[in-house]
C-alpha cells in the first residue's frame, strides 16, 4: 500500500470517528439533553437545570464544535485527494463533470458545510449567552435559547440526508 493510501485511509478513518461524535453529540442535544432541561426547570422541587448547564454542557459544547470541524476538515482532505473526487468538483456538485459520484458527495459536503456553519456561527454564540458564558439579558437569553434550538434542530434533520449521500458516494451510488 502506498503512503497516499494509508493517509487516506487514516483521514477516512479520523472523518468517521469524528463524524460520530458530532451526530452522536447533537442527537444528545436534541434528544436527551432539551427534555432533561425542561423537566429539570418543571420540577419547582428539584435542583433545576444548573447542573447540567455548569457541568455538562461547556464540555459537551466543546467536543461538538471541535468533532464538527474535525469532521468537515477530514472530509475536505479526502474530496482534495481520494480518486474519483475533487473538492471544486464536489461544492461545484458534479456540474460538467461526468462523475455522479461528485454530485452525490456534493450534496453532502454542503449540508454539511451548512450544519458546520450553524455550529460554529449560530448554536455555539448563543449557547454561550444561554450558559452565562458572555454577558446577555434575559430576553438576549431567551432570543439566543430560541436560536440554538432551531439551528440544532435542522442540523439534526439535515444529519440524515448527510449520511446517506455519505454512504451512497462512497459505493459509487449516484441518489
Amino acid at each position: 500500500m502506498e503512503a497516499m493510501q494509508i493517509v487516506l485511509s487514516l483521514d477516512r478513518w479520523l472523518h468517521f470517528l469524528a463524524g460520530i461524535a458530532w451526530i452522536g453529540l447533537l442527537y444528545f442535544f436534541n434528544f436527551v439533553n432539551v427534555p432533561a432541561v425542561a423537566q429539570a426547570n418543571a420540577d419547582k422541587g428539584g435542583p433545576g437545570p444548573a447542573a447540567i448547564s455548569k457541568y455538562i454542557m461547556p464540555g459537551a459544547l466543546l467536543w461538538f464544535r471541535w468533532a464538527a470541524l474535525v469532521t468537515w476538515l477530514s472530509g475536505a482532505v479526502y474530496l482534495m485527494h481520494a480518486p474519483n473526487y475533487s473538492f471544486l468538483g464536489a461544492f461545484a456538485l458534479g456540474i460538467g463533470a461526468a462523475n455522479p459520484q461528485l454530485t452525490t458527495i456534493g450534496m453532502g459536503a454542503w449540508l454539511g458545510t451548512i450544519m458546520l456553519f450553524n455550529v460554529w456561527f449560530v448554536i455555539w454564540p448563543n449557547q454561550k449567552k444561554v450558559l452565562g458564558m458572555v454577558a446577555a439579558t434575559d430576553e438576549e437569553k431567551a432570543r439566543a435559547r430560541r436560536h440554538a434550538f432551531l439551528a440544532s434542530r435542522a442540523n439534526t434533520v439535515m444529519s440524515i440526508p448527510v449520511l446517506l449521500f455519505m454512504g451512497a458516494a462512497s459505493h459509487g451510488l449516484p441518489v
